[in-house]
């Protein structure tokens, strides 16, 4: 079972590395053992994917944590939250990686 999945997340994401062309979006997960092994970095860069450098110990920055909790929201809730990600990864670049609270 185990094997499948990663079998079928393999193949997404070199569909995706394939189909991407614009250039305007970014691969996201976070700093777990299995995300950042040598062979899964390796596979990735094959398939034309970087993934965005993930800050340590903010989970405020962490979409990954909350995987499960799209498929209940809609597009638009979804849109939204993006953005307000993006913001906070914007803020976080502007400190240089400091702590900060709120907008």
């Amino acid at each position: 079972m185990i094997k499948s999945r990663r079998m079928r997340w393999a193949r997404n994401v070199a569909k995706i590395g394939r189909r991407r062309q614009s250039g305007d979006w970014f691969f996201h997960h976070d700093n777990a053992p299995a995300h950042t092994a040598l062979s899964v970095r390796q596979f990735l860069t094959k398939n034309g994917m970087t993934p965005v450098p993930h800050p340590p110990y903010s989970p405020d920055l962490a979409p990954c944590d909350f995987f499960e909790a799209l498929s209940s929201i809609s597009k638009d809730e979804f849109r939204q939250c993006f953005e307000k990600w993006n913001k906070r990864l914007d803020k976080c670049i502007s400190v240089s990686g400091q702590y900060f609270e709120g907008d």
